[in-house]
């Protein structure tokens, strides 16, 4: 049986990390299923526990920039002044990593990515325990995201030993990742930091064509998140786009009821309001794409809890805040998009 604990059980949470044992923790974005990022048998276990393929690498929370260099070299100005600005929060910065890294940590990669969580009982558990935390999020592997501590214990009660409830995920959407190891710094996975808030700093950022769109056949995942399939409710999901997407989406709903399925949609607030009597979940205003981010996941898993054999989401500009809602919204759904342009 897992515990759920309070921040208060930092010490035992501590003590777990360091004797090689598995803890879920709050972030700002999604709960992490931490381990001693040191400890190769213990990252090895939430490979195991999250059923989650080897070849996809981890990110390393840090508490502050002073232990960045045991983990990742060539940490240049660049570098130093992403950090100064978004650290706290939502951007992992990739770089060649040390050799203190283990290789199960990377996956084999020669970089490794690194973030300071903008989270109290993240960074208190990675003080307590006196080491970086190597976190996916605490899920099973595929599914979407855990933004509460129930969600994290809906997939992994007596998985692991014990999950720290830090309250609901303010961002609620992963971290942004930045690879840095190149001459040209290049966005891996959009996410809570947006790209046009890294191009005040680094106007020659550019973004990863695998944001958008699936791996092209055998190429290697440089970051989480970049699988074609990822985030996934467990029924059929599709996202439709264009200009006349409300009344596709209607149609869509309505021809599904009639082959005697049970359909749901998945919308901002403005086109829910377009589509009654039927059923569907609601995001929050297309105009403010952050708030409709931060519940992107758990309306996922509504979507499991609906009872619905079948969902169609709308789609939103992929910029902004956009572009890392469109990249988990095409994930969870396959890349299955109907266009009605």
């Amino acid at each position: 049986m897992t515990a759920v604990a309070k921040p208060g059980d930092l010490r035992e949470a501590a003590r777990l990390i360091r004797g090689g044992e598995l803890v879920a923790f709050p972030t700002e974005t999604v709960y992490g299923l931490g381990a001693d990022a040191s400890n190769p048998d213990a990252v090895r276990d939430i490979f195991r526990a999250k059923g989650r393929p080897s070849d996809n690498p981890l990110i390393a929370h840090i508490a502050d920039v002073s232990m960045w260099p045991a983990l990742a070299r060539d940490i240049d100005d660049r570098a130093l002044s992403l950090a100064d600005r978004f650290w706290p929060g939502p951007l992992t910065i990739v770089l060649p990593r040390t050799d203190a890294v283990p290789d199960i940590v990377t996956a084999g990669l020669d970089t490794v990515g690194v973030r300071v969580p903008a989270h109290p009982v993240a960074l208190a558990l990675i003080r307590e325990s006196g080491r970086a935390l190597a976190a996916p999020s605490a899920n099973r592997s595929g599914k979407p995201s855990p933004t509460t501590a129930k969600a994290v214990l809906d997939d992994m009660d007596g998985v692991i030993p014990m999950i720290l409830d830090g309250g609901p995920c303010r961002v609620g959407m992963e971290s942004t990742v930045l690879d840095m190891s190149q001459s040209t710094p290049i966005v891996l996975r959009p996410g809570g930091v947006t790209v046009e808030a890294l191009r005040a700093i680094l106007p020659d950022v550019i973004v990863d064509p695998s944001a958008l769109a699936p791996l092209a056949d055998g190429q290697r995942a440089a970051s989480p998140g970049m699988r074609h399939r990822h985030y996934s409710p467990s029924i059929p999901l599709s996202v439709v786009t264009g200009l006349d997407r409300v009344n596709a989406l209607r149609s869509l709903y309505d021809d599904a009821l009639a082959k005697g399925l049970s359909p749901i949609l998945l919308l901002c607030d403005e086109s829910a309001a377009k589509v009654p009597p039927r059923r569907c979940i609601a995001l929050g205003s297309y105009n403010d794409l952050e708030r409709v981010s931060s519940r992107l996941f758990g309306a996922l898993r509504d979507l499991d809890r609906s009872g619905a054999s079948i969902a169609y989401a709308e789609s939103f500009p992929a910029e902004g805040a956009g572009l890392a809602l469109m990249n988990r919204l095409l994930r969870a759904a396959g890349f299955s998009v109907i266009n009605t342009d």
